[in-house]
């Protein structure tokens, strides 16, 4: 097959990923598969790497078959935004440590390419989050995220004050470190860390998972993907800082509005497995599941 070409991003900063990314290059070669790489990340790579190099934007990733990523989870995010932008899907061989949204680690990196060069691999349509804060009437941002969107405390001396809010509704107000609005895909991530239950991706939700509040009621929430999810920021109180999936990142004043919707577009991620959620997550988290029955 001619004519095909695949967009590399990789964590240029291990010198182990670059020689990866070197063999990478090679095997894609083989086979006849132009690469395109990034404009900031084409100085520490081979030239014999790519053909092409494109600069970091919604284009970088258009007309080309999928992103291929070296690198961890961090890595597949910063990809993330130019493949959901180009409507292609991404795919991440691990190079760091737990890799969670990584479909194949470091050990298996030649079978990876082998079954993209042949094709032979499956796409899911992953939820994001379209994110929106306001304040008395004016847009302060306008975003999305994959994992989640974050209202965190921007001094780690203060306690943040907010009211949460479903569908217009009023759900509670408490005093907290910060509120997490997750998807599926993020409730194995930062929202885990906090407390938040492990949804499995095929499931559309929208997870609620206050950090730290000091409140008799703070348990996570799961809502419907179709719900509008607000958090207030308290007007008499401190600013707060709207992060999203740890990149994209914005100021709110006290009194800030951010609402939190099921997202218009997708993230495409590619399965080479066709193993259940349920294998991914034990060997990802290297779960104790030898127990009593195995006495």
């Amino acid at each position: 097959m001619t004519g095909r070409e695949v967009l590399l991003v990789v964590h240029t900063g291990r010198a182990d990923t670059l020689h990866t990314a070197e063999k990478v290059a090679g095997w894609f070669g083989e086979a006849g598969i132009r690469l395109r790489v990034l404009a900031d990340e084409a100085p520490q790579l081979d030239s014999a790497c790519y053909q092409s190099v494109v600069h970091t934007g919604p284009e970088a990733a258009a007309g080309t078959e999928l992103v291929f990523v070296l690198g961890g989870d961090g890595t597949l995010l910063r990809a993330a935004e130019l493949a959901r932008a180009a409507g292609v899907p991404v795919i991440a061989v691990n190079m760091g440590r737990v890799g969670f949204l990584a479909e194949a680690d470091s050990n298996v990196l030649e079978q990876a390419v082998r079954q993209v060069i042949a094709q032979n691999y499956e796409v899911d349509d992953r939820m994001t989050v379209d994110v929106s804060a306001s304040l008395a009437g004016r847009r302060l941002a306008s975003t999305w995220a994959l994992n989640e969107a974050s209202v965190e405390k921007s001094s780690r001396e203060r306690i943040l004050d907010v009211r949460i809010e479903v569908d217009e509704r009023p759900v509670s107000s408490f005093g907290c470190d910060g509120v997490l609005c997750a998807t599926p895909t993020g409730s194995t991530a930062y929202a885990f860390s906090a407390g938040g239950p492990v949804v499995w991706p095929d499931v559309q939700a929208l997870l609620v998972v206050p950090s730290n509040a000091h409140a008799m009621f703070s348990r996570p929430l799961v809502v419907s993907p179709g719900s509008v999810v607000a958090v207030e920021v308290d007007p008499d109180g401190h600013p707060a800082v709207l992060c999203c999936d740890g990149r994209r990142t914005f100021v709110l004043p006290p009194g800030a509005r951010v609402e939190v919707v099921g997202g218009a577009k997708p993230v495409r991620l590619v399965r080479l497995r066709k193993g259940p959620f349920t294998d991914r997550l034990v060997h990802k988290f290297e779960l104790p599941v030898q127990g009593w029955r195995n006495r």
